[in-house]
């Protein structure tokens, strides 16, 4: 993927220009080697997940198979792959429009399937799976980046060991989500601006929430075009200022200027395919998912904790995880964390918590906030090895016995 330092940085903001270059295949390698850790971790906690819940539903009689790979979203994208979009839909139907679903994990499936054995469920629970690898790898590259690879580890394991973690593993999008979000945000921080705007533009394929990454790739990119002005120096004969060099400031622009493009395309897409311009945006509402300046979450929050006497378990997690989403997010703003990380996890939380739609998947849509967890990564690789250890393994458990709950006693889309 890309090269990344071989020590801590510590950094407020993306550098202007690209880090210096070593070969692509030893950076790659070099890179690998120093996750190596991370990865088994991640690894180890996700396997612990899933033989949970193969326990679980052997206890019921249920095949794990099925449960990964071909349900509820993912039968969406299945569709996708293999029937394509709907021309049109019905605004005021019962029933919902797969143009509400982006495209790039479908059309990787579809791609995937036509050169390899085994049904598209199957490749698209292996892509899923791979993805997130990736994806834990590029959680590792950014905690490494900032902090040094304790902190990279333990940050890749804490994604790993989150409450709907589960959904890693699972044909849905998170995973490859989160591996775009991971290496396009790496990139920025390392100064690669085209390669980050590329990978962007990706993840515009991929979620709806693509919108806040590249939020954070385009303030982040304006910012840094604002300070190489800024540190221009007078250097020319007649003493006029020497600005920044042409090929930095043309890879700044350009990646700033592909990063939206992959969301704004497929947004506009719809709008083409249906015929109106708000397009998307009333699909959306027929899947019963608009904004509302966060009314709806405040109301169901209230009505979960305040009064119900017995809440459902799954969701009162869900509602947790979106308080503990805004405390942290707060720790990473005092923590002044880069500038890219903040604007995309600002603007990914004013997505989720604003949305006036179904409640329930709220914490597996911020799951590719992996920059929320870095508060607890520095505090847990900064305590002692056996209270890290504790933490770590509490964290695993918890994720895997709620994964197995929510896939097997809750039952409804994660």
């Amino acid at each position: 993927m890309f090269p990344t330092a071989s020590g801590p940085a510590t950094a407020s903001a993306p550098t202007a220009g690209p880090a210096p270059r070593a070969p692509a295949g030893w950076a790659a390698g070099h890179l690998l080697r120093r996750a190596a850790p991370a990865l088994l971790g991640y690894t180890a906690v996700r396997l612990l997940g899933t033989l949970v819940l193969m326990k679980w539903a052997h206890l019921q009689h249920r095949g794990l198979w099925p449960l990964l790979a071909d349900r509820w979203d993912s039968r969406w994208y299945l569709g996708i792959a293999d029937h394509g979009y709907a021309d049109a839909f019905d605004e005021g139907g019962a029933g919902e429009s797969n143009l509400a679903f982006f495209p790039l994990y479908p059309v990787l499936v579809k791609a995937v399937a036509g050169v390899t054995p085994g049904s598209r469920a199957s490749v698209g629970l292996v892509v899923a799976v791979g993805c997130a690898l990736v994806a834990a790898w590029g959680v590792f590259a950014v905690g490494d980046r900032l902090y040094g690879a304790r902190v990279g580890t333990v940050l890749a394991v804490l994604w790993g060991a989150t409450p709907v973690a589960a959904v890693q593993w699972t044909g849905y999008t998170e995973s490859l989500f989160t591996a775009l979000v991971a290496w396009s945000l790496y990139a920025v921080l390392t100064g690669r601006w085209v390669a980050g705007g590329v990978l962007c533009l990706f993840a515009g394929l991929t979620r709806p929430t693509g919108l806040a990454l590249a939020a954070g790739v385009c303030v982040s990119g304006v910012v840094a075009l604002g300070r190489l002005r800024r540190a221009a120096v007078p250097e020319t004969a007649s003493g006029a200022p020497r600005g920044p060099g042409p090929a930095g400031v043309r890879r700044i622009v350009l990646g700033v200027l592909l990063a939206p493009l992959g969301w704004l395309g497929y947004v506009g897409w719809v709008g083409l395919r249906l015929g109106r311009a708000d397009g998307y945006f009333a699909v959306q509402r027929q899947w019963r998912n608009q904004w509302d300046g966060g009314r709806e979450t405040l109301r169901t929050l209230r009505n979960l904790l305040i009064y119900p006497s017995h809440p459902q378990l799954f969701l009162v997690v869900v509602s947790l995880v979106l308080i503990v989403s805004v405390a942290l997010f707060l720790l990473c703003v005092c923590d002044r964390q880069p500038l890219p990380l903040l604007v995309f996890s600002g603007v990914l939380l004013l997505i989720v918590l604003g949305s006036g739609g179904v409640y329930f998947p709220r914490a597996r849509f911020l799951l590719p906030g992996f920059p929320l967890l870095l508060p607890l990564a520095l505090a847990i690789a900064h305590a002692h090895r056996r209270v890290a250890a504790l933490c770590l393994s509490a964290a695993a458990l918890g994720s895997a016995y709620f994964g197995a709950y929510m896939t097997l006693v809750y039952g409804g889309p994660p």
